[in-house]
């Protein structure tokens, strides 16, 4: 039986924690990012991290970050994955992976077939790659817009050994499942009513989607390692 690894990101509430981890969910999202309607001052992430305990990975998601705000996140927070979010370098990918000693998951945005040059570049020194949409025109965030991409374009990577993001929700994950057949889903605004309030019946609804999606498709990628 094939379901994907999935992540909920951008929650704020220990009860959309909570409904997360009684559907199965794999990990756990916390932005921090002012921008963001989602984001979380370190504070908040530690309370809901300790809700979490050892119930599912957990993941910071930062864009640009500097190394001040990498060591405070890694010491207080204890994150098991941070997902840079923003124009990091190559290098700079390899250089928070071996300051913070955690696991690094770099993002990705996509939208013709040349923006997954950028895939084969990054795969070297990321434990994980996250493939998601581009931001529309005008917006800050660099993900958690809502929007996805032509999924077709995922179809020449030689390994299904990724994330997709970016305009999954309840009402087409199982279109996701079946026609990308990833490793692992990441939802944010997908499962919200409004920009950054999640839904409790969204959730479930994502999740009675999944249990629901066809059991014959067969997946051979392991579970990332925190």
């Amino acid at each position: 039986m094939y379901r994907p690894h999935v992540k909920i990101c951008g929650l704020k509430e220990a009860r959309h924690v909570d409904a997360v981890l009684s559907r199965g969910g794999n990990e756990i999202g916390f932005v921090h990012f002012p921008p963001s309607p989602r984001h979380l001052e370190i504070a908040d992430m530690m309370r809901l991290r300790a809700h979490a305990g050892g119930r599912a990975l957990v993941t910071v998601v930062l864009v640009d970050p500097e190394d001040d705000v990498l060591t405070r996140i890694a010491e207080r927070v204890r994150p098991d994955v941070l997902q840079l979010h923003g124009q990091e370098s190559v290098a700079r990918v390899a250089e928070i992976a071996a300051l913070t000693g955690l696991s690094v998951m770099k993002a990705i945005s996509v939208s013709q077939a040349s923006d997954l040059d950028a895939f084969e570049r990054y795969e070297p020194v990321a434990h994980r790659i996250l493939i998601d949409a581009k931001r529309p025109k005008g917006s800050q965030l660099p993900g958690g817009n809502g929007v996805s991409f032509d999924w077709s374009l995922l179809d020449d990577l030689p390994t299904r050994d990724f994330t997709l993001s970016g305009g999954v929700t309840p009402a087409n994950v199982m279109e996701a499942v079946r026609r990308v057949r990833p490793f692992a889903l990441d939802l944010s605004s997908g499962v919200e009513r409004a920009p950054g309030v999640k839904d409790e019946g969204l959730i479930h609804q994502l999740f009675d989607a999944l249990d629901g999606a066809d059991r014959t498709i067969h997946h051979t990628s392991q579970r990332p390692s925190a």
